[in-house]
């Protein structure tokens, strides 16, 4: 049923191609709340090389997957086929947590060709980088068949609602407030980071 590849080939990249989202999850070492969250669009997420994905992360009501990566790196990137033949894929690897300042965001965030329906800038508040060392599949017999009806616009909206309040500053004071620590108390994002 079940397959480990060696690497994330033509074939397996255009299956992710055609998915419509994708989930993270990661874990505190040692105990704490394991996170799991949405992602997507698919275009949010890019394929670096074979064995080296990323994708955007924009702001929310919380920096799980932030305070993870920087604690101890662990990440899964998982995707299930909702339409079409079933199938699962997990991207397992380390991943890497890059901010609007440092070095190589700007690079990669320019990869990256969202939809006009995702809050991209200024609501990007990392690349999150992962090294792939494990590409498995399996079954998918569980995941229901799903009809995509289009995007939400409630990202957005929210964005713009900010930026009419006072600019870039009201999201830097939202990430600032919201997103400084885990739930388990772990550091995610800085104050300094979004200043």
């Amino acid at each position: 049923m079940g397959k480990v590849f060696d690497d994330i080939d033509a074939k397996l990249a255009d299956w992710i191609g055609r998915q419509r989202m994708f989930f993270v999850g990661t874990a505190p070492a040692g105990g704490g709340h394991v996170n799991v969250s949405p992602k997507g669009p698919i275009e949010s997420l890019r394929i670096l090389a074979p064995t080296r994905v990323a994708y955007l992360d924009v702001i929310g009501s919380g920096a799980e997957t932030i305070a993870h990566l920087r604690e101890n790196g662990r990440i899964c990137v998982m995707l299930c086929a909702f339409d079409g033949p079933p199938r699962i894929v997990r991207l397992h690897g380390q991943g890497t947590v890059l901010l609007p300042a440092e070095d190589g965001f700007a690079a990669l965030y320019d990869g990256f060709d969202v939809p006009d329906s995702f809050a991209v800038d200024p609501g990007a508040r990392s690349v999150i980088t992962v090294d792939v060392d494990r590409v498995a599949d399996s079954c998918g017999y569980g995941v229901p068949l799903m009809t995509y009806e289009g995007e939400r616009t409630q990202q957005v909206a929210w964005v713009d609602r900010k930026l009419r309040q006072d600019g870039t500053a009201a999201l830097d004071r939202y990430v600032a407030e919201k997103n400084a620590q885990s739930i388990d108390g772990l550091p995610a994002i800085d104050r300094a980071d979004v200043s």
